[in-house]
């Protein structure tokens, strides 16, 4: 049964609503048929940067385009009725200044129609955050590991294992409530500071590796159906496992139009039947 008690999209002010309630429930999609197969149990879909890894194998997050991901977005735009739909900001399409970044953020939702948008980076990002929330632009803030700073991290690792680490990440995580968010990804940081960080935000915390006291939690979707190979994220849990339902329908198929037992006259057009 359907988690949504009316047939209409969830806004971003109910998302917020659900803070101390209950908790919301998101996942990724970048393509139709996955997103409306999600729509009528999450929260949230968000149209991650993640989609240059899972979508088109690259090592990173960093080389997606504005445009690109405009065009995932609007495909899940369309497939959905119920869920909220936020969308990345890619890398270079908003650091340089608010201003930039609200130019490729008004491009990315009317190109998309999506709720707003989700941007990375601590409080250096926070006057990014007030510049779009104050011109009608929804922000879901990232701390904690960020993936498009994964250079200058060293890579994809956990975050906030130190006093001095995780004293920033909390101030991070509160520049950007006070700038406007409307709510915060905390990615791949210590179980307790993300705990604490929750209990201290008025805004609700989305957790992926963080901690079960979030507000909600995220999670790409292809780790939980098992379409990321072999690797599990420490973070993730495979919940199915559609990889080998893919391979299987795919061997049979094969073995059917070699063995020509598919497809059958049933399958073709302008068949002429004697009685």
């Amino acid at each position: 049964m359907s988690v949504h008690s009316q047939a209409q999209r969830v806004t971003v002010p109910q998302l917020m609503s659900y803070k101390g309630t209950r908790k919301i429930a998101a996942l990724t999609a970048y393509i139709a048929p996955i997103a409306r197969l999600l729509d009528e149990s999450v929260d949230m879909i968000l149209v991650g940067d993640s989609t240059a890894m899972v979508g088109y194998d690259l090592p990173d997050t960093l080389s997606i385009t504005t445009q690109t991901l405009a065009a995932h977005a609007a495909a899940v735009v369309r497939a959905t009725q119920l869920a909220c739909v936020i969308v990345d900001m890619p890398f270079g399409s908003y650091q340089q200044s608010p201003a930039q970044a609200f130019a490729s953020a008004a491009d990315m939702l009317a190109a998309s129609g999506v709720a707003g948008v989700k941007l990375e980076g601590g409080q250096v990002m926070a006057e990014t955050t007030r510049f779009l929330v104050d011109r009608g632009i929804p922000v879901l803030a990232h701390v904690g590991l960020m993936p498009q700073y994964v250079n200058t991290m060293g890579g994809f690792k956990a975050q906030g294992m130190s006093d001095a680490a995780a004293q920033r990440i909390r101030e991070d995580a509160q520049a950007h409530a006070q700038a406007g968010a409307f709510g915060i990804v905390l990615e791949g940081i210590s179980e307790p500071l993300a705990r604490d960080i929750t209990a201290g935000l008025d805004i609700p915390t989305i957790g992926i590796g963080a901690s079960p006291a979030c507000d909600g939690q995220i999670l790409v979707t292809e780790d939980i159906l098992g379409l990321s190979g072999d690797r599990i994220p420490k973070f993730a849990r495979r919940f199915a496992d559609a990889g080998q339902v893919i391979r299987d329908a795919a061997r049979e198929y094969a073995q059917s139009v070699r063995e020509e037992t598919f497809p059958t006259l049933d399958h073709c057009f302008g068949v002429r039947r004697s009685n």
